[in-house]
């Protein structure tokens, strides 16, 4: 099982919104690096909910429920769009400016290419990410 980290404006979809529809089919990406990420994720990968702009915090979990399909969104026909499903919300949201204060988080992708909307976690980037939040749920 791998990890990943999916950014969204809150207010044009938000970890709430996602809740409220149960699940939903991530479209949108149209960046190479981010697309070839989405093609990685496997059914039951789990992710952290990032609210880009507005916040800058991640807040929440989800998890991958269909893998790649194409992008129903992109006329091109180019990119492509996985399932997500909510996890939980973090007991406390963890700010950008935390990560990047943390060592821990040096290599981490969303600190060194931070316009990728879709990038990997490793397992010890997400246990640290958890014990930042004080939450240790996966």
């Amino acid at each position: 099982m791998a990890h990943w980290l999916l950014k969204s404006e809150p207010e044009v979809y938000s970890f709430d919104d996602l809740v409220s529809e149960g699940e939903t089919l991530w479209t949108g990406v149209r960046n190479h690096a981010a697309a070839g990420n989405q093609k990685r994720m496997k059914v039951g990968d789990t992710c952290f909910f990032y609210h880009s702009n507005t916040g800058r915090e991640i807040v929440a979990t989800c998890r991958i429920t269909a893998e790649a399909i194409a992008d129903p969104t992109d006329e091109a026909g180019r990119f492509v769009a996985v399932k997500v499903a909510p996890g939980h919300r973090l007991q406390r949201p963890v700010t950008l400016a935390e990560i990047k204060a943390d060592p821990a988080f040096a290599d981490f992708q969303l600190v060194r290419q931070s316009r990728l909307s879709v990038v990997p976690v490793t397992d010890a980037q997400w246990q640290r990410i958890l014990a930042l939040s004080g939450d240790q749920r996966a």
